[in-house]
């Protein structure tokens, strides 16, 4: 039995105005329309809603019944189409997004806090990615947005602006470097570092920046994450470079000193990157314009 919404709304508003031609107008249809449908939906329930006389139509026992029960189906018909059009504006739905952990330790909590604040039916799921792994799963389609240091990742992906950020070297506070208020590359080279895990941007750079010199970083241990990064240089096993308010928000009780790095690599762009804005679920959409909106570059 195929009941038509059109017409349970019809008898409800029967029951409400209490006159055929009144729920008529109420509904923008004919009278004889009307009559038609609610003689159909008798009908189709093999059941009699109105005993019809020259006073009216009044209902029976069975359209009382049937009022409730009709104002349930009509309010889950209404909530299934305002879930859909939520998830049409991207109030619903989920996103997907890896990140490269400078991204996650200085600004996702925060924005994401808001961001889910604002959106609580939106569902962000965020993985920790190196940035060349996170641009992979973006132009793969593993991943809806990536937070990346700016860079060469291949064709098809869209980058845009997102946080500049500032790598810091950190030293234990009785370090030889720690009375010094700025260092540069050459100065850390000598001293045995704590490296970030393999195939990091910070240890590529650091590496790369160390050949040019002629010279190469001495790895005495390599980490996966800041504050474990933190936690060996405390404990006197080498210095490290990491961004610095990472390193503010980590250091906590620790013993260390965090030096400017006095080399333009230092200073670095942080990007979204995407296949194309144009082509985000809604749900991406609202979230790259909330990470963007609190200022770029």
């Amino acid at each position: 039995m195929k009941i038509d919404p059109v017409s349970l709304r019809l008898f409800v508003a029967v029951m409400e105005e209490s006159a055929i031609a009144r729920a008529a107008a109420r509904e923008h249809i004919a009278p004889s329309a009307a009559s038609r449908r609610l003689a159909e939906l008798e009908e189709q329930l093999a059941v009699e809603l109105f005993t019809r006389s020259n006073r009216g139509a009044e209902p029976t026992a069975a359209a009382y019944a049937l009022l409730n029960l009709a104002r349930d189906v009509l309010n889950d018909l209404d909530g299934i189409a305002s879930h859909m059009r939520d998830y049409g504006h991207g109030l619903r739905g989920h996103v997907c997004v890896v990140a490269n952990i400078s991204a996650i330790t200085q600004f996702l909590p925060a924005q994401l806090q808001g961001f889910l604040a604002r959106h609580p039916h939106v569902d962000v799921r965020l993985q920790e990615c190196i940035s060349t792994d996170a641009a992979h799963a973006v132009a793969e389609n593993a991943a809806d947005i990536g937070i990346i240091n700016d860079g060469h990742y291949g064709q098809g992906l869209a980058l845009l602006p997102y946080r500049r950020d500032e790598l810091v070297l950190i030293v234990p506070s009785d370090h030889a470097l720690a009375g010094r208020a700025r260092v540069t590359l050459a100065d850390a080279l000598p001293h045995a570092f704590v490296g970030a895990h393999p195939g990091s941007t910070i240890n590529n750079q650091l590496m790369r920046a160390a050949a040019e010199r002629g010279q190469t970083v001495r790895f005495r241990i390599q980490v996966t994450s800041f504050d474990a990064m933190c936690m060996m240089v405390d404990a006197g096993l080498g210095v490290g470079v990491l961004p610095r308010l990472s390193a503010r928000h980590l250091a906590g009780s620790l013993r260390i000193r965090a030096l400017a790095l006095d080399e333009p690599w230092a200073q670095r762009q942080l990007v979204l990157c995407m296949r194309a804005y144009e082509s985000l679920p809604p749900p991406a959409r609202l979230l790259v314009d909330h990470l963007r909106e609190a200022g770029c570059g």
